[in-house]
């Protein structure tokens, strides 16, 4: 799940806090955040949980990987990627990807590493899931699609993967939209303890650090998934049929590496490849996202994130943050599809 950085410490807030910060703020009322924008996308209205499946998936290499992903829109249209997070599946985005196909948008969902079809080319590769890799992934996806410039939009470990490529790679990256704002990890940051309450949201990446925790993830991947959802999407009303679709991408032979390699990397107690050390070092020094950029969050996020005051002063371009009501929760794409697609093709205007 998200985490953030700033200057000295971890800070995370709950549900109170986020209604005081947007009262603060002066975000938008319930009408307006219901569609997520203005009104001037011009989409077709949309009921979420519309869309079942993408259709069939397409294979591709790209670096270390073999990546399942969908693809919908035209070929020549604007590229856009969706990126999901953890425990989550392409199908977070299945009602965003055809709304975005109808304005012209290539869209490309992929799974990430760990997930769904996508695969390891070598059984050789370290099971690695430190933030700038699962960067790299894309850029290497992009890479083989040869897509030079795309719009990237992501919730969870894909915001994170979104802000990381957008601050590193700026010329990969037209425009962004993140749910949760700024979740760029950094591991000093994260030797410091936290209030006891704020722990306590993190009682899973805890339990990942036990051999307990990886037997009992392996075994019991499904309702695990299901209580994160619960928990993190607490108004959020899915159906067992929607939730199997999403569950069986977690069936992958390298989920639970990668899944524990992510955690225990957070919380400094697994290695990520020194490769990648001067990436890292950037990334934990901050560094500011100068494209244009819109940041999103659901008034019920049951999940650990950040204030939106927090992370303002780290887009330097044109940006705007959203709080969407109707009760949305952490799977913000999912939940609420028009605000998200919404979202993406205003911050192309930008």
């Amino acid at each position: 799940m998200s985490d953030e950085i700033n200057q000295r410490r971890r800070t995370f807030f709950g549900a109170a806090t986020m209604a005081i910060a947007a009262t603060q703020l002066g975000m938008i009322g319930s009408a307006q955040a219901q569609s997520g924008t203005s009104g001037t996308a011009g989409l077709p209205t949309i009921k979420a949980g519309t869309n079942t499946s993408f259709g069939p998936l397409k294979q591709i290499d790209a670096g270390v990987l073999n990546i399942g992903y969908a693809e919908v829109g035209p070929k020549d249209g604007p590229a856009v990627m969706l990126l999901h997070g953890w425990p989550y599946d392409i199908h977070s985005f299945v009602d965003v990807a055809p709304l975005l196909a109808s304005k012209g948008y290539r869209v490309i969902v992929p799974h990430l590493r760990g997930h769904g079809t996508t695969r390891f080319l070598s059984a050789e590769t370290f099971r690695n899931a430190q933030q700038s890799v699962v960067a790299l992934d894309i850029i290497a996806l992009m890479d083989a699609l040869k897509i030079e410039k795309a719009i990237l939009g992501g919730f969870d470990w894909g915001a994170r993967t979104v802000c990381i490529m957008a601050a590193l790679w700026p010329e990969r990256c037209k425009a962004m939209v993140s749910v949760s704002g700024y979740l760029i990890t950094n591991l000093d940051a994260g030797k410091q303890p936290l209030p006891p309450k704020a722990e306590y949201s993190w009682w899973y990446q805890y339990y990942f650090a036990t051999d307990r925790g990886v037997a009992g993830y392996d075994k019991n991947r499904r309702d695990f998934a299901r209580l994160i959802w619960e928990t993190a999407s607490p108004k959020w009303q899915f159906d067992t049929t929607m939730f199997e679709r999403s569950a069986a991408s977690f069936d992958n032979p390298d989920h639970v590496s990668i899944v524990i390699h992510n955690y225990r990397w957070r919380l400094n107690l697994a290695a990520g490849d020194p490769r990648y050390d001067n990436l890292e070092k950037r990334l934990g020094e901050g560094p500011v996202i100068s494209v244009p950029a819109i940041t999103l969050e659901g008034d019920a996020n049951g999940a650990p994130h950040p204030d939106p005051a927090s992370y303002r002063k780290k887009f330097s371009g044109k940006y705007t943050h959203r709080t969407i009501t109707g009760g949305i929760g952490h799977n913000l794409p999912q939940e609420a599809p028009q605000a998200f697609a919404e979202a993406i093709i205003e911050v192309d205007r930008y």
